[in-house]
């Protein structure tokens, strides 16, 4: 953990302080999961990656980016057959989800990547975050220019004053870390793994680089998946590396708006 880029490190004077300097113009989010990763990888395999490279990236740009406390607990309900693993519903994380941007949002942070680790929390962020980007924009976005305001006809004309605007006022994405390797760089990476695939070549790569405490070495060749076997440190480095570039270009695009 690094106190540096880490908000929940600070006290309040010294964030109240670094925000008046002009400091963390974007914040990242990162979200994962605890849950079961075959034999030999620890429970906190997508989290521990998540939070991993956005410390990095946010390392690379300081003092332009801090990392929130990262939210563990991911929807994970397709591996509930397996004792460690924890779960949310749907329903509730998204909600946990949007309060955390909305905190950052109404302390001056408009800038936001949440920055995902985990497939089950793919598709109900995608669902919800055109609806949230409204949300925000319309509460504490720049208001609509008056010219713009008075060609509003219909709920298109509505959503593209809002956010198809040089300066909206807020800017919130979400990626997952794997989405930042192109396939191409990927592929040409591993020899037999799947990207990102599950406590496979590519997870065990990142994580005998990244975090090696967590990988039982002694558990890989019991594996009925033959894939990481086939993983190894070097291949971890060139994946994350590439991860945290990508992060860093997304961040810099986001900081350099108006």
């Amino acid at each position: 953990m690094n106190g540096k880029v880490r908000l929940e490190k600070y006290t309040r004077r010294e964030f109240r302080e670094a925000l008046r300097a002009g400091h963390f113009r974007a914040a990242v989010i990162a979200t994962g999961s605890v849950e079961q990763h075959l034999e030999h990888l620890a429970l906190e395999q997508d989290i521990a990656s998540s939070a991993y490279v956005a410390e990095r990236a946010a390392e690379a740009l300081y003092p332009d980016v801090t990392v929130a406390a990262p939210m563990s607990i991911g929807i994970a309900e397709h591996h509930m057959g397996f004792p460690g693993t924890m779960s949310a519903k749907p329903g509730s994380w998204l909600a946990v989800l949007f309060d955390a941007v909305e905190s950052l949002v109404r302390h001056g942070i408009t800038r936001i990547l949440i920055l995902n680790g985990h497939g089950g929390n793919v598709n109900p962020v995608n669902g919800v975050i055109g609806q949230w980007r409204l949300h925000l924009t319309a509460v504490y976005g720049n208001p609509i220019p008056a010219n713009a305001a008075e060609e509003i006809h219909s709920h298109s004309d509505y959503t593209n004053a809002l956010l198809q605007r040089d300066s909206p006022g807020l800017d919130l994405r979400f990626n997952s870390y794997w989405d930042l390797i192109p396939k191409e760089f990927a592929d040409g990476v591993l020899d037999v793994g799947h990207h990102p695939g599950h406590a496979g070549e590519f997870e065990t790569s990142f994580a005998l680089r990244a975090f090696p405490d967590n990988v039982r070495a002694d558990a890989i060749p019991h594996s009925r998946d033959p894939e990481p076997a086939a993983a190894d440190p070097e291949k971890g480095r060139l994946l994350i590396d590439k991860a945290i570039q990508g992060a860093e270009a997304l961040l810099k695009d986001m900081l350099a708006r108006p």
